[in-house]
């Protein structure tokens, strides 16, 4: 079997994910955010805005300041990518709905727990769908409860009736997302005919064929992962991808090999070369793809990998919006970050760098990091609190590279 370093395979992870290099020196345009989608293969939406949504943090992570209008231009607009349950709620490909389409077909917890739903209540549901289908894109709290008021959350999760009629419709591909409203981000549903292209919403690859093109695109989104990191990319059954892999690696597609520390084989492309450095620098989303899988990020880069925003403050480690810092081949530090909108602060609440790492060679990088956020994000200038064990070093990179002193 082949062997592979620890550093390998950080380095095949992130050359995978884009994060290998500098970003680019000119404008970005549509064509590098197209590009990058189809790379990742999903963005994961997730709607706190505390810096901002990670389906846009994700982008900048890679090509630094964008305008986020390309993206929803690309979604919402020219359809080139359509939001489905792939990794939680996703934006990914349009040409990848039909991947996903065992899954609107299928007994998974989701899909049964909504069709349980609208078995529960055909009337409504069948009123809420030809209101749809009569009125256009409509949004949750468009859609009037069945006695007649709105907004009133009583149905299951504290949705309101008609968010639960219309992500039930939406899980079974009766209705795609047309677009995002602009109070609260809330879904806009239409009729999946008037979203996604006859091609892609009529083609029906098995379950098999769509499982093992899925696998192709984790591992080659990954660069390297176990059967557990592959599966998550996409959430497939574990067992299922388990079979997916042993019949790609029978085939010649995938090879297995060892990773230095990792008790589980893993796997990635055959012929695969391994970059022999990386060069990149980037602040990550909680919910960015290098780190989403927990287990990975640890084993990958000795990173404890925590999602603080549910857990009581006086019981937080690290902060409610923590963003790791990746330099080079290793995350080097994680910052708890807030956009101060009203006072175009950028606020670092905390900053800790990680024991293997070198402050005073952080620093820098990461200052220089946390101004192109600030500016990303129409912001004047970047505050650093007293918490943590970066925060005095950080403080003073910032003053000494501020071109205003």
């Amino acid at each position: 079997m082949r062997q592979l370093t620890i550093g390998e395979a950080r380095r095949l992870a992130i050359r995978a994910q884009g994060l290998d290099r500098a970003r680019p020196a000119r404008a970005v345009t549509m064509r590098d955010v197209r590009r990058t989608i189809h790379r990742l293969g999903v963005l994961q939406i997730d709607s706190v805005s505390i810096i901002a949504p990670a389906h846009y943090q994700v982008l900048f992570s890679r090509l630094g300041p964008y305008d986020r209008s390309l993206l929803d231009e690309l979604v919402y607009r020219r359809r080139e990518f359509c939001e489905r349950w792939a990794h939680e709620a996703s934006i990914l490909p349009v040409a990848h709905w039909a991947l996903l389409r065992h899954r609107m077909e299928s007994n998974e917890r989701r899909t049964r727990t909504l069709g349980a739903f609208l078995a529960a209540h055909p009337a409504y549901a069948a009123a809420v769908l030809g209101l749809v289908r009569s009125s256009g894109a409509m949004a949750a709290g468009e859609i009037p409860e069945p006695d007649g008021t709105f907004g009133r959350s009583e149905g299951w999760w504290g949705w309101t009736m008609a968010k639960c009629v219309l992500e039930a419709l939406f899980a079974q591909g009766t209705l795609a997302v047309a677009g995002r409203r602009s109070s609260g981000f809330a879904r806009a549903y239409d009729l999946a005919e008037r979203v996604i292209p006859a091609p892609h919403r009529t083609r029906a690859p098995s379950r098999t064929e769509a499982q093992r093109e899925l696998i192709r695109l984790s591992v080659k989104a990954l660069g390297v992962g176990t059967l557990r990191d592959i599966a998550d990319y996409y959430r497939l059954p574990v067992k299922e991808s388990a079979a997916r892999i042993a019949e790609l690696e029978g085939d010649g597609e995938l090879q297995r090999v060892a990773v230095e520390g990792w008790r589980a084989p893993a796997w990635l492309r055959l012929e695969t070369p391994i970059p022999r450095r990386v060069q990149g620098a980037a602040l990550l989303s909680p919910f960015d793809p290098l780190v989403w899988f927990r287990p990975r990020a640890e084993r990958l880069f000795d990173f404890e990998h925590r999602l603080e925003i549910y857990t009581p403050a006086p019981r937080r480690r690290w902060g409610y919006y923590v963003l790791p810092f990746l330099l080079g081949e290793r995350i080097v530090a994680r910052v708890d970050l807030k956009a101060d909108r009203a006072k175009r602060v950028l606020r670092v609440l905390a900053a800790h760098v990680e024991g293997h790492a070198d402050a005073e060679v952080v620093s820098p990088a990461l200052a220089a990091e946390l101004r192109l956020l600030a500016e990303w994000l129409s912001l004047d200038v970047v505050r650093v609190g007293a918490r943590g064990n970066l925060a005095r070093s950080l403080a003073r990179a910032l003053r000494e590279g501020d071109p205003r002193r």
